[in-house]
């Protein structure tokens, strides 16, 4: 643990957040003045952009490596956040892998179990380490958790059964970890997106997005945007009465 001097604004830990909604959440909690852990895998140089960025705006942010399936990078990403800022409000655990569509019964088993691994397990890690630190029962201010589920935990998703599974296990997590950390003075939310405009629909054809959009009444897709005033609500005080809540993100869909 830090010996740090705690500093007097917030801190946020995002996982996952060297792009996609996690870049978003980054800097948008960095325009609300928190100071930013921006987790990371493997994109060092997008994680070191979205530092440049929230820096260049007169903010506070490093980058911390490390891989949320392994207990002891997730230890060392929450000492190194503490050793910066010496203190932790909030955390998202935005960091999540995916998988080509296809039938489950194509799904290879190491491959399932490397989606729970990240998105189950690294979730139950980082909440973990982050209720210990924030716990007002040890010391902590107390602070929030805020979970990026999907919609596909509510649908089962279109051949993608192994994901939508794991996210289904973070609604349930999310709900039962709220009633306990609220003793430690800690409120645990989620969202769940629904079609957001990422990284992952950049290939799509106009007719294509035309197609999909469509059936979205509002009319568009989300935007990151959507989703990080969604979590950054959920984190801060004007949502001080609200825990163990899931909200959706999906235009109507």
């Amino acid at each position: 643990m830090s010996t740090a001097k705690p500093i007097k604004q917030k801190v946020i830990i995002i996982t996952g957040a060297s792009r996609g909604i996690g870049a978003g959440v980054a800097r948008h909690a960095a325009s609300q003045r928190y100071g930013v852990c921006v987790n990371y895998n493997s994109a060092a140089e997008a994680a070191d952009q979205v530092v440049q960025d929230i820096v260049s705006g007169g903010g506070q942010a490093i980058a911390v490596q490390a891989d949320i399936s392994d207990e002891d990078q997730v230890t060392r990403l929450f000492d190194e956040c503490f050793s910066t800022f010496g203190r932790l409000d909030a955390l998202v655990n935005n960091a999540g892998i995916s998988d080509a569509r296809q039938a489950f019964l194509d799904t290879d088993l190491k491959r399932a179990q490397d989606l729970f691994a990240t998105n189950v397990f690294g979730t139950f890690m980082c909440s973990a380490e982050a209720l210990r630190r924030m716990s007002t029962l040890s010391g902590g201010n107390g602070g929030a958790i805020v979970n990026v589920s999907s919609q596909a935990g509510v649908f089962g998703g279109n051949q993608i059964t192994t994901y939508a599974a794991t996210k289904g296990a973070i609604d349930a997590f999310t709900k039962g970890l709220a009633r306990e950390a609220a003793a430690h003075g800690v409120r645990v939310n989620a969202v769940r997106p629904g079609v957001i405009d990422t990284g992952q629909f950049s290939e799509l054809s106009p007719d294509q997005r035309a197609h999909l959009v469509a059936g979205i009444p509002l009319g568009r897709m989300g935007t990151a945007s959507d989703v990080a005033e969604a979590i950054l609500w959920l984190a801060s005080t004007q949502a001080s009465y609200v825990t163990g809540t899931i909200v959706d993100v999906h235009g109507a869909r």
